[in-house]
Parts: C-alpha cells; sequence; structure tokens
C-alpha cells in the first residue's frame, strides 16, 4: 500500500464546547501535558500534509495564540458563525487551493487517535480511489454519537445524528468518530448543495457523506479502536480521556521496561521520556520536557516539570521545577527545586531545602532546612543545617560562591555578594558578610548594630522607603499629642 500525502489536514476547533462550563475553549483544556487540540495535531503531523487548517470561532484570538505556540505553521480560518460541521469544512475549503487533492477533517476534540490509525486511513482512501472515507468504530455504549447505517450488501449507506435517529438506529453500535478523509473536490461539490433541514438546522459535514454514497462516488470506511472515537463535551469526559490516556502511557513505558508501581496513582505527560529500569513510586506526576534517566527512581509522592534526572538518582516527596538532578544524587524527602537548579553527581538536597538558580557540586550537600538561592557550591563542601543564602538585598539580587570541600556551620546567614574560599569553616550562627579566605574560620562577629534612618537614605523610593517613612511620620503625631 503506498503512502499518500495529504494536501491539507482540517481541524474543526470552532465549537463553544458550552457544556464543558469554561472560559477556556473546550479545545484547549488539558490532558497529559497537551491540549485536546495539541493531541489532535500531533497525531495528524506525521501525515506530512502541504497545509494544516485550523478552523476556529469561539474564543479564536486564545486559540490562535495557542497555535502559535504548539503549532506555528497552522493556519486559522474564521468560522464567524458555527452553523454546523458542514459549514465549517466548506470555509476550511475555501482557504485552500480548488484543485487540492487528498483532505483530512479532525474533530480537534479527539485526543486518542493514533497516528497509525491516521496513516492507515489515508493510505486506504488513496489506494481505493474514493471520494470519502469515515472513520468508524464499534462501542459498548454508542448514547450522543452519530451511529454508521449500512446496507444490505453490509457498506455505508449513511450517518444519522443520534437526535435524528429512530428506535432502530439508536441500537447500532458502530459509530461515526468524525474523523475523515475526502477528496477535496468531490466534498467540495457535496458541500455546495447541502441543507439545514434536521434538528439542528445545521449544515451536517455527515450529510455531504450520504450525498456522495447516494450518488455512487465511492464511500468507503475504516475501523479506529473504540478509544479513538472518544471526544470530549464535558468536565466528566475530559477526565475519563485523561484518565486512559495515562493508562496508555503507561503501558508503553512498563512494556519499554519501567516500574511503575502504582499506575493508578502515576500521572505522566506524553511529552515526558523515560529510560529503562527507571522506577515510579505511587504518588508521582512527570509533566512537561522531565527527563528521567535509567536506575533513577522517583517518588513517592513527587512532581517534576521539565526536569533532567540523571542515572540512579533518587528524589523522594520532592517538588521540583526546571532543575537539572545529576547521577546519583539524592533529594527530599520534602525539598523544593526551582528553576535554574543544577545539582552535580552525588550531591545532596535534604529534608526541607529549598534550591533556586544555584548549582551544587559533585558530593556536595545541604542537607537540612535551608535556602539555597544564586549561590555557586563546590565540590564535597557541606552547608549546616538552618542556613540561608541571603541573595536578596531588597533591589536587587546577588549571587554567593562557596568553594571546594568546606565545612560551613549551622545556622549560618551567606550574605551576598560573598566569596568562602575552598576548605573555609564557619561556625554555627555566623553571618558572613565579608569573603572568607580559603583554609580561613570565620565565627560569629560583634553585637547588633542598629542604623538609624538606612532605608530612607540607602533605598529612596522603595515600598520599603514608604513604609518607614510612614512609620515615621505616625510617631511623630503621637509624640505631639
Amino acid at each position: 500500500m503506498r503512502t499518500v500525502r495529504p494536501a491539507a489536514v482540517v481541524v474543526l476547533a470552532a465549537g463553544h464546547g458550552k457544556r464543558m462550563r469554561s472560559t477556556t475553549p473546550k479545545a484547549l483544556h488539558e490532558i497529559g501535558g497537551r491540549s485536546l487540540l495539541g493531541h489532535v495535531l500531533a497525531a495528524a503531523a506525521p501525515l506530512g500534509a502541504e497545509r494544516t487548517v485550523v478552523v476556529v470561532g469561539h474564543g479564536r484570538d486564545e486559540v490562535k495564540a495557542h497555535l502559535g505556540q504548539i503549532a506555528p505553521a497552522a493556519e486559522a480560518v474564521v468560522q464567524a458563525e458555527q452553523r454546523g460541521t458542514g459549514h465549517a469544512v466548506r470555509v476550511a475549503l475555501e482557504a485552500l487551493d480548488a484543485n487540492a487533492g487528498t483532505v483530512v477533517v479532525l474533530n480537534a476534540d479527539v485526543p486518542l487517535l493514533r497516528q497509525d490509525t491516521l496513516a492507515g486511513m489515508v493510505s486506504e482512501h488513496a489506494n481505493a480511489g474514493r471520494a470519502a472515507t469515515v472513520l468508524t468504530a464499534r462501542v459498548d455504549d454508542p448514547t450522543g454519537l452519530g451511529r454508521i447505517v449500512r446496507d444490505n450488501a453490509g457498506d455505508l449507506a449513511e450517518i444519522v445524528e443520534e437526535r435524528d435517529c429512530d428506535d432502530l438506529q439508536r441500537t447500532i453500535h458502530e459509530i461515526n468518530a468524525g474523523i475523515y478523509v475526502f477528496d477535496a473536490a468531490a466534498v467540495r461539490d457535496a458541500l455546495s448543495r447541502l441543507s439545514t433541514a434536521n434538528a439542528q438546522g445545521e449544515e451536517y459535514l455527515t450529510d455531504a457523506v450520504a450525498m456522495l454514497v447516494r450518488e455512487g462516488r465511492g464511500v468507503g470506511t475504516y475501523a479506529g479502536a473504540p478509544e479513538e472515537a472518544l471526544g470530549c463535551n464535558d468536565r466528566i469526559e475530559l477526565a475519563r480521556l485523561g484518565a486512559l490516556l495515562r493508562d496508555a502511557t503507561l503501558r508503553r513505558w512498563m512494556a519499554a521496561g519501567v516500574t511503575v508501581i502504582d499506575p493508578a496513582t502515576t500521572w505522566v505527560d506524553v511529552s515526558v521520556e523515560l529510560a529503562q529500569d527507571a522506577v515510579l513510586h505511587p504518588g508521582v506526576q512527570l509533566h512537561g520536557e522531565t527527563s528521567v534517566a535509567g536506575g533513577a527512581e522517583i517518588g513517592p509522592d513527587t512532581t517534576l516539570t521539565d526536569c533532567l534526572v540523571g542515572a540512579d538518582a533518587k528524589v523522594i516527596r520532592s517538588h521540583c521545577v526546571g532543575a537539572r538532578v545529576g547521577e546519583r544524587v539524592s533529594v527530599g524527602p520534602y525539598a523544593y527545586l526551582r528553576p535554574g537548579t543544577v545539582l552535580h553527581t552525588a550531591a545532596k538536597i535534604g529534608t526541607f531545602v529549598e534550591v533556586k538558580g544555584s548549582q551544587v557540586g559533585e558530593g556536595s550537600k545541604v542537607p537540612h532546612l535551608s535556602y539555597v538561592g544564586d549561590a555557586t557550591i563546590g565540590e564535597h563542601s557541606n552547608i549546616g543545617a538552618a542556613s540561608v543564602f541571603v541573595n536578596y538585598d531588597g533591589v536587587n539580587k546577588h549571587r554567593t560562591v562557596v568553594g571546594s570541600h568546606c565545612r560551613m556551620g549551622s545556622d549560618n546567614m551567606y550574605v551576598a555578594p560573598v566569596h568562602i574560599g575552598d576548605g573555609a569553616y564557619s561556625g554555627a550562627g555566623t553571618v558572613l558578610l565579608d569573603d572568607v579566605p580559603a583554609g580561613a574560620l570565620a565565627v560569629p562577629g560583634a553585637k547588633q548594630r542598629v542604623i538609624e534612618g538606612w532605608v530612607e537614605r540607602k533605598r529612596p523610593g522603595t515600598p520599603a522607603a514608604e513604609a518607614a517613612a510612614r512609620a515615621a511620620k505616625e510617631a511623630g503625631g503621637v509624640e505631639g499629642e
């Protein structure tokens, strides 16, 4: 069977989705790390269509902006009035060349559609020389779905929307998936002759298919899996589709050698990459461009977003965003890694530690109750418990550098910018205001001093200075009474 490159893919994304009861257009609701529209476009992308047209209507500006992020080459075509699927396809065809060949038409709310199904459907359509091919599926519960009505020879006779079905047609379990392949000229002609004489007063694309059948133009069906036909009309169906997608995603990874202890509590986006022998414990969520190497253990109760985790690392009961976790690194429990965190081989980030915009060198440890912000820590250093890297002076962020093989005391304050040399030590409770030479010991300093009026002189115009001025004024008023 020859491979065919369609002239166009048309995605229908103009609907309001009223039953979603949302200010977000239905096509932009997400499961598995992608919008519903994004899943459909991803399934169609391998077809290599010459053009991709997305019909937009309700929330058009939001949908266009989303397309700019996920599929910049796709063209948005506006259906100003939502007058049915037939009208939507007619609007899309007006944007295409008059002699366009094979056109694939998809609904934007079928996120479980498979690439292989689409490719097989397009190839069969082209090799059979049809005017139209309809994707069908047999489902246990066809409620709400259009039925496939066949003639005595078993060929497609018509597609009947449920609201227009008679009692016998309602018993049919073969349904229309809302996915089609057309010869552009044939469907363009049929669409030009559509009627709105139906329960909704709309131009049904299914009526165009029936017209092609009656005229003997060559219409066939292609069988898909039941889940591929599942659309999304409300939040209940959104959750159901999300669970089905989760299950399929985890089955794929388990078949590839990933251990998933409890699939029912594990959620992995379709964009995540997992290596053989990675282990996911219960309560794990992996989002975005996260990648987990072989031998790494994630969880329990851990969320990673856009993180890279190296081989044999362990991340336990932690929340991490935009972090790079090296090989044999230990994180958690109850750690928070923020964007810009880079943990080198065998580093340790312990309990109730937050790290942001910092590098922690090979074998270095921040074991307990600390905040590390905008810092570079060398190799095999130890940061004592309850330490804070004081990176913000109220206006600007500053950086701290701690050298290699340092042993820093508990309850230290690193007042950036400050540089701690290799092999340095510090005593408990030290406020590090000045650089510490290599091999030196820093100990707590003199009694606290208070410098009156410093904020108004040194930080004029800041909210802190304005608050201080108000407080001084109020205090002066009280004294004067």
